[in-house]
């Protein structure tokens, strides 16, 4: 389908978008656009993200209710468990809108879905220089980002990231230029060292990491990694968590290390702009951050697999029936197709 770029056109323009209709099964349902209101924009997509386990959490129906609320995407439509459309790793071209906009390609929190119209105050630049597919992981990069200004690791930090999935692995890609004293990737998977020498880190497994760390930083999602984490850190340090456990439970031995040598754990939770920078930085500053970072092609090591828009449903199935990868990017057909 073609939409013409001419201005002052306001008849809604079918889209197509991806719902979660039930637990563990979803479809593409139409969508009537709006017509264009001053400042806002047309979006065709390009591609989007799949963020494994978000979206695993919420394609299975286990949002918790009690954080139902925080969970909400900010252009989600309906309630969990579902019907719901999620999703918040949109990248698109501009069809219409502002003139200093127009064909620009732009990354925005939107779920999965063809064309959508967005103010323009919610779209991300993205630079010449990234890729388009390669900044689906906006997304990701700026909860690394976060949880970076969060910590604050210093000169000679030694640091550990426990948790090699997407989130561990995009954070210890950005830590990696870092001027530390020490940068250790640590998980329970072997595989994963496969990861840290392509990034030029250092590996372990649990058993033989290093201990006596100024920052750990926790993203397996697993109340061994957690428990892992306090013991790793050195005395007064933090964890910074940047998992989500959904509605697991954690059970942590808080008489050891955590009283006995004064440890902190501090929530890195992405909806809000760490603190040592929240008077400094907004959400879109932090965003354009994270898609200028981008230009680094050692990124593109976590896009894995990938299917087209069309087969999104039956693809999802297939995805969260089994481990590994990291993140799946949806590609969406040209107007043409």
């Amino acid at each position: 389908m073609t939409i013409s770029q001419e201005q002052g056109i306001h008849q809604p323009v079918k889209a197509e978008a991806y719902w979660v209709t039930e637990s563990g099964h979803g479809e593409l349902r139409p969508e009537a656009l709006p017509g264009l209101e001053e400042n806002e924009a047309l979006v065709r997509t390009l591609y989007s993200g799949v963020s494994r386990g978000t979206e695993r959490v919420v394609h299975q129906g286990r949002v918790p209710q009690r954080v139902a609320d925080l969970m909400h995407a900010p252009h989600q439509e309906g309630e969990f468990p579902g019907p719901v459309k999620y999703g918040y790793l949109n990248v698109g071209v501009v069809e219409r809108g502002p003139k200093e906009w127009l064909g620009k390609t732009v990354f925005s929190l939107h779920p999965h879905q063809d064309y959508y119209v967005l103010p323009v105050s919610q779209l991300t630049p993205i630079p010449e220089d990234v890729p388009a597919r390669r900044a689906v992981l906006t997304g990701i990069v700026e909860v690394a980002v976060n949880a970076l200004w969060e910590a604050g690791p210093r000169l000679g930090d030694r640091v550990a990231v426990v948790g090699g999935g997407l989130v561990g692995g995009v954070l210890a890609t950005l830590l990696r230029k870092y001027p530390l004293g020490r940068l250790e990737l640590v998980d329970a998977d072997p595989d994963k060292q496969e990861l840290a020498e392509k990034l030029g880190i250092d590996f372990a497994l649990p058993e033989n990491a290093q201990e006596d760390c100024d920052v750990v930083f926790h993203c397996s999602a697993s109340n061994e990694g957690l428990k892992l984490s306090l013991q790793l850190a050195g005395d007064d340090s933090d964890v910074i968590e940047l998992s989500w456990f959904a509605d697991k439970e954690v059970t942590l031995p808080l008489g050891e290390d955590f009283h006995a040598r004064r440890l902190n754990i501090r929530s890195s939770q992405v909806g809000a702009v760490a603190l040592p920078r929240r008077h400094r930085r907004t959400n879109a500053q932090r965003l354009e951050t994270a898609a200028a970072a981008l230009s680094d092609p050692m990124f593109d090591t976590f896009l894995t697999s990938e299917c087209q828009f069309r087969n999104l449903p039956g693809s999802l199935v297939k995805l969260f029936e089994k481990p590994g990868g990291f993140c799946h990017v949806v590609a969406y057909p040209k107007p043409e197709e």
